[in-house]
């Protein structure tokens, strides 16, 4: 992982194609701390979610595209971005960024 990355206030996690925890940043590492934090390398991430996000994560890695969602918990709000990461042009795994955000998100149009 990239220095930068690890102390960067955004959980960043990554898996292979078959859904095995390759890295996380320290933010993730805390984030997931109750699940058992940085132990979770190494695991598969099926084990830790629902069968409905284990569907979405398959399609995910099989098509490469992105999934996008907002969510509240534990009076904190965030955005996920999940997507696919490539090595030579395959799918290799995917990347999920949780960002905390504060309040009401603005939406900007650019020309």
């Amino acid at each position: 992982m990239h220095e930068w990355i690890k102390e960067f206030d955004v959980a960043i996690t990554v898996c292979d194609k078959d859904g095995i925890i390759t890295e996380m940043n320290d933010k993730a590492i805390a984030t997931f701390a109750a699940d058992g934090g940085a132990e979770l390398i190494g695991k598969n991430l099926y084990d830790y979610h629902p069968e409905h996000c284990n569907a979405k994560i398959r399609e995910l890695l099989i098509t490469g595209k992105a999934n996008a969602y907002t969510i509240e918990k534990n009076g904190l709000r965030k955005l996920i971005y999940q997507q696919a990461w490539l090595k030579d042009g395959e799918i290799a795994g995917l990347v999920e960024m949780s960002i905390v955000y504060p309040g009401e998100l603005p939406h900007h149009v650019r020309s």
